[in-house]
């Protein structure tokens, strides 16, 4: 299902800029925990499974998620393919902009996925609206 490859791809990232900001040298994934390595083969699967669910959509947002799916998945598999993954490396992925665009697509993509909340509050239309004249002080 394409939510959780979604998912995947997200909770991937979160998990990649903590393991960044652990300053672990680039070595060889032995041993204790976390690696790096799984959350990038996790990523990559659902990289994978995005592009080739939206590839074939005649939606050009869909089809620009499915080319910057691939895009990404190059940069992932550059890393899969090195001997040793470090905090450096996985810093400078997260900072790649292939995979950002990926990430800012599929938060703008995952919002055109969720039903709407229609509580109280709503608008017509299911957009939620802000009045400053009910602001709380």
């Amino acid at each position: 299902m394409i939510e959780d490859d979604i998912e995947t791809v997200e909770s991937g990232y979160e998990f990649l800029l903590a393991f960044a900001a652990q300053g672990r040298p680039a070595q060889k994934e032995t041993g204790p925990g976390p690696h790096a390595r799984p959350t990038i083969e996790g990523m990559a699967v659902a990289m994978k499974n995005i592009a080739s669910a939206l590839s074939g959509s005649s939606d050009d947002f869909e089809k620009l998620i499915a080319n910057d799916c691939r895009n990404a998945g190059a940069a992932l598999g550059f890393i899969l393919g090195q001997d040793k993954v470090g905090s450096e490396m996985v810093d400078n992925l997260n900072a790649s902009i292939h995979l950002r665009a990926v990430l800012t697509d599929l938060f703008l993509y995952s919002e055109v996925l969720k039903p709407l909340d229609l509580g109280e509050g709503a608008a017509a239309g299911g957009v939620e609206t802000y009045d400053a004249s009910k602001k709380k002080n």
